[in-house]
């Protein structure tokens, strides 16, 4: 009988999970989506102001509050994350990776506590990625 770890679970991360799409537009059009009003605001909140730096701290208006682990202008921001209401931190990185046919945006969340909060964060994630791709409608006109 052979000992399966599920779907999302790492020996030393928690729970994980990525979401990723391809954007028609060039990466330096996705990071400039990412880091301004309202393409911010759809991923991480109202209230947070870039530039980020390793060591900055932020709170959005919701009580999202976390700190910039590592950043890279125009590839990477990689946080603690913890919205309102969890009482343990994640980790969250949003990364620009260019593609043949524009840009890639990236999310990847771990620590999470379990199997059920990975497929709420799928889905919220997920979410996301469907408001960014009609932000990005706007950016190819």
């Amino acid at each position: 009988m052979t000992n399966q770890t599920p779907v999302g679970k790492t020996k030393t991360q928690g729970w994980e999970i990525g979401v990723r799409r391809t954007f028609p537009v060039s990466p330096e059009q996705a990071w400039a989506v990412l880091m301004t009003s309202p393409g911010l605001d759809c991923w991480l909140g109202d209230g947070a102001e870039p530039p980020f730096k390793k060591g900055d701290t932020f709170i959005t208006e919701d009580g999202t509050c976390g700190e910039i682990r590592s950043a890279s202008e125009g590839d990477l921001v990689r946080m603690r994350w913890q919205p309102r209401g969890w009482n343990f931190e994640s980790t969250l990185q949003l990364r620009v990776i260019p593609a043949r046919t524009g840009a890639i945006i990236s999310i990847h969340h771990e620590m999470l506590q379990n199997q059920e909060q990975r497929e709420a964060m799928r889905q919220h994630w997920t979410e996301v990625m469907d408001k960014l791709a009609d932000l990005m409608q706007s950016v190819r006109r």
